[in-house]
This record gives structure tokens, sequence and C-alpha cells, in this order.
């Protein structure tokens, strides 16, 4: 059977590797490179994490996947929590970066990216996906694995019964803030802070030290905004935007000078209220809905999702 999947993030590239054992699969995805929020970037000799920071396991699926990375350092343990939320679960992250997990599931798959698809249209054998280019690709089945206001936009000629609450959902918005310094921050020690979220007056949710966490040659350190905060700010102006988050990102820069500061903004960061499901799935139409926003708004709740997808495409086979 032959299945595109569109996005390459972990839930779509988990969906791939499972379904490429006994199928022929493409996964396509607009970006530059594999990973989605598992992303990774490199300013001069700074490596920083800018989305996902770490993930914990909690269940068999993704525990056997770590234990293969840990054996082949495609991951390691960061620490165990931070600060006073040590709960003893392991926190994991990619021995290079985040994205260095993706794109080690992407191995040996046919990923073709900077592939954005305009359009899904139903036909008696499949689906036709249709790039932005005009280039069309047919398809027995269809997994989709970007946010789902997005997967939506590429199936409103299909007319499917997709349920009103969930082509709904909303998703938390997150400006980020990448600072490479010219000495350490003032970070401590594991290199994480996680904030309380119900604390008003903090701007950040989360502030990740990368030469800490063992991933940059060079202190460099990621800011996650909370989404009020980031909310409040989205459409800032970009300089004055980066200047009011160095300014409240000081006391966790302490006496270091930056280098160089970039400002990322993700706009589907995570679900607001995650689908109860692990994946939505057409059987007559032979599509699935998959990601984040189901089993869980987090990395092994993509994880999961992407295995429960490749499990429902097998069914159409049946």
């Amino acid at each position: 059977m032959r299945i595109v999947v569109v996005g390459a993030g972990l839930a779509g590239l988990a969906a791939a590797r499972r379904l490429s054992h006994d199928h022929d699969v493409l996964v396509l995805d607009k970006g530059r490179s594999v990973g989605g929020r598992l992303a990774t970037r490199r300013i001069g000799a700074a490596t920083l994490d800018h989305g996902a920071q770490c993930f914990t396991v909690r269940h068999d699926a993704l525990q056997r996947q770590v234990d293969d990375w840990l054996e082949r350092d495609i991951a390691r343990v960061w620490c165990h929590g931070f600060a006073d939320s040590q709960d003893g679960y392991p926190r994991y992250r990619g021995t290079t970066g985040m994205n260095a997990l993706a794109k080690d599931l992407a191995t040996g798959l046919d990923c073709r990216t900077g592939q954005l698809v305009f359009n899904c249209r139903p036909t008696e054998a499949g689906w036709d996906v249709v790039i932005d280019d005009g280039t069309v690709i047919e398809t027995d089945a269809l997994v989709l694995t970007c946010p789902v206001p997005q997967s939506w936009s590429l199936l409103v000629q299909a007319e499917l019964d997709i349920p009103e609450p969930l082509f709904r959902r909303h998703y938390h918005r997150t400006i980020g803030l990448l600072a490479v310094l010219d000495a350490p921050s003032a970070v401590p020690e594991p290199g994480g802070v996680q904030f309380d979220p119900e604390d008003a007056e903090e701007p950040f949710g989360f502030v990740a030290d990368n030469a800490m966490k063992g991933i940059s040659a060079v202190p460099a350190v990621t800011f996650h905004a909370t989404q009020p905060w980031s909310l409040e700010h989205w459409d800032d102006d970009a300089d004055a935007l980066r200047a009011l988050l160095l300014e409240r990102a000081r006391p966790w820069i302490g006496s270091a000078s930056v280098v160089e500061a970039q400002v990322k903004k993700w706009r589907f960061a995570g679900p607001v209220m995650p689908w109860p499901d692990p994946c939505w799935v057409d059987d007559e139409h032979r599509v699935v809905l998959a990601g984040d926003l189901f089993a869980g708004p987090k990395v092994e709740g993509a994880f999961n999702s992407g295995l429960a997808a490749a499990e429902a495409v097998t069914g159409f086979s049946d």
C-alpha cells in the first residue's frame, strides 16, 4: 500500500517508520529539516534546542525506543527534574540536540523536506496530494500529523465528517528567545528552570542553559515565554520584542554579555485541550489525523499517536 505522511515531526516519523516495514511510505514536510518541534539551531559555535527541551517516559513503547537511543548514544539523560521538582523520572535529551532524535527516526525513510502540501483531494483509488508547485502525488492512504487546523485546511474539499470539537481545538502560542553568551549564565544546576504556570508576574515558563545541558560548546540559553505573555506580545515590533525579552531574561543571563540573540515564535506550541483518542480515523476514506493534540500534548504523546496512526492505517489493508 502506498501511504503519504504529511508532517515530519515525531508523530509523523513514528508512524512512517512503523509503516515502512510493510508499505511504501513517503513523508512530506514544509520545513527545512525533519523534526517539527524537535528543533535544534546552531548560532556560530552555539547549539540550542529551541522547541522541546527534554522529555520523560511513562510507557513501554517509547521506553524501548529510548533504550535503543541510549545504547547508540543518540540520547542521554539530562537530569531527574528541576530545582524542587525532582520526581525521579529521567529527563532525556538528544546527545547533540533534540533534532538528532528526529533525524535518527528519519534514517532510511523517504522524507522530502521543503514540500508545502497545498491540498489533499479524495479519489476513487485513494488520494491526490497536491504540492504548492503543482506536483500531484497519488496515494492509497493519508496520514496527517501537522497541527489539526492545518490538517483541516488541507481536507476542506474532501467533505469528511470530522467532529467539529476536533477541528476547532486551539493551540498554545510560545515566543522563544535564543541567547548566545560570552560567559556562563546564572541558570542553576542542572541547567534548567521550570516556573509555576500560575505565576502571572513571571514571563517565562522554562529556561534552559544548553551548555549545562550538554549540547552546546559555548554558553547559550533558551527562554520560552508563557502562553499569556506570548499572546500579549505576539504582534509586537520585532526589535522591541527582542529588547523586552532580553531585559526580562537578564536575571538568568547574569553578568555575561549577549553575543547574539534571536527570537523564535511557535504558533502551534501545544494543544490547549488534548483530544482523548490517540488519533482520528476515517476508514472509508483511508485518512488518519495524528500528532501531539492526540494521546497527550508532550513528546511521548506525539510518539504514541504516531504508532496509533500506523496501526489504524495497517487496518485499512485488511
